[in-house]
């Protein structure tokens, strides 16, 4: 876990994300067909607010191979932002936390196979994706 000083809330979580990668827009749809409480709001990386959020943390401004979840002054990275975000959706899917207690390195290194190969798996799209209307109130850019 790291830490990030950040305007945000805990009203709710922003999950940032790889825009252009089809993996990451599937399951970003997943999160928003799962999260009854709509807790999640969500930017693409290549967004305003996700290159703002790389910027103040030192990180590529160009590498898009996690996900991201803010959460208050805090940020996850990789499978630890994953499972935190399985935690909050309906149904059964919170059940994937117990995953939580596999060492983070074993769990990144699988995280890291497939971030390393989501585009020759699942291909990319030329631009971020463009909300609907009524899903626009919960993309941040």
């Amino acid at each position: 876990m790291s830490k990030s000083k950040g305007e945000h809330t805990n009203e709710y979580g922003i999950i940032l994300f790889d825009g252009v990668c089809n993996l990451c827009n599937a399951s970003i749809n997943f999160v928003i067909d799962r999260d009854k409480d709509t807790y999640f709001r969500y930017a693409p990386l290549q967004s305003e607010t996700g290159q703002d959020f790389l910027k103040k943390n030192n990180k590529s401004l160009s590498d898009f191979d996690s996900i991201i979840l803010l959460e208050g002054d805090t940020y996850h990275t990789k499978s630890t932002a994953a499972l935190r975000i399985a935690r909050r959706l309906s149904a059964l899917w919170p059940i994937f936390y117990v995953f939580i207690v596999i060492p983070k390195s074993i769990r990144d290194f699988v995280y890291n196979i497939i971030a390393s190969n989501r585009y020759k798996w699942f291909g990319k799209s030329d631009t971020c994706r463009i909300p609907t209307p009524e899903l626009k109130k919960l993309f941040l850019n």
